[in-house]
């Protein structure tokens, strides 16, 4: 594709790229600019997420809980394949983004619930057959409670599958000083702002296990790109931490702008490799069957 064509304003503003509002407390941007992100990040991630939920055991009939559900993505496509004679529930923190995600439910006709709710509020327990959490935990400043929560919630013998990245592991060839400081620039934010950790994917394994998880599996993907929308994400999410960046006195605006730009030129260029960030995939058994 011709230099820039991808990049024009009309492109940045239905990634949800324009400066536009976060939800509080959040280093990522939420209402309809979070759903426009969540939802390039979705097409992009399930060609490696829904062999994960596969091989994890989900299938027709199951009831399914998708913690931290965003714009309700992937909890659309778990209410796919689990039918009519299964469920599918998505709880999260951000009603703007939740009104969203229902709008596209009754669009596709199915009968999904969302529900706004704070992970370490969920209180259900032995309810689901599979409880979901993708990119989640390292928001959250007690991931180890949203686990527990999330076990809880499980039936005995239920499932429980998680997803979350290390953020340092991410790769750009060659090698490129703008992206560099955009892997950075994240890493810190998500720990001023939100007490979280972006290189939470190496911890999954042993939450899982001081959780009381049986028949625990590790994986990792690393989905990487020479060309087409994959390459965006990392631009995209820069402009999506813009506010919270600046806000925070890591960055400028100007330095912003800078770093917003050279990652457009790289993912425009087809001789380059950009990944995202590499993606930890842990899923067990709820002891008690």
């Amino acid at each position: 594709m011709p230099p820039g064509k991808a990049y024009d304003g009309n492109r940045m503003e239905s990634m949800g790229m324009g400066r536009s509002s976060r939800s509080e407390g959040y280093v990522l941007r939420g209402g309809r600019a979070g759903a426009e992100r969540l939802h390039l990040l979705n097409r992009v991630k399930w060609p490696t997420t829904e062999p994960l939920l596969r091989v994890a055991g989900l299938r027709a009939g199951m009831s399914c809980l998708d913690v931290g559900c965003g714009s309700g993505d992937v909890t659309l496509k778990m209410a796919v394949l689990v039918g009519a004679e299964g469920s599918a529930v998505g709880i999260d923190r951000d009603q703007s983004i939740l009104h969203l995600a229902r709008q596209e439910a009754e669009k596709q006709g199915l009968p999904v619930t969302f529900r706004t709710l704070d992970t370490e509020e969920l209180a259900e327990e032995s309810a689901y057959d599979l409880v979901f959490a993708r990119y989640l935990l390292s928001h959250l400043p007690r991931p180890q409670r949203a686990v527990e929560a999330m076990v809880r919630a499980a039936r005995p013998g239920g499932r429980l599958v998680f997803e979350d990245v290390f953020f340092p592991g991410h790769v750009c060839y060659p090698s490129n000083a703008a992206f560099d400081r955009f892997v950075e620039l994240y890493q810190a934010v998500a720990r001023m702002k939100e007490g979280g950790d972006a290189a939470i994917g190496v911890r999954l394994l042993g939450m899982a296990l001081e959780a009381g998880l049986e028949e625990v599996r590790v994986g990792l993907v690393v989905p990487t790109f020479r060309e087409g929308e994959g390459k965006l994400v990392t631009q995209v999410t820069m402009e999506h931490i813009r506010e919270a960046v600046v806000g925070a006195g890591l960055a400028s605006d100007p330095e912003v702008d800078s770093i917003v730009g050279e990652l457009g030129r790289l993912a425009d260029d087809d001789r380059t490799l950009m990944s995202m960030a590499p993606t930890f995939q842990v899923w067990g058994l709820k002891a008690g069957a």
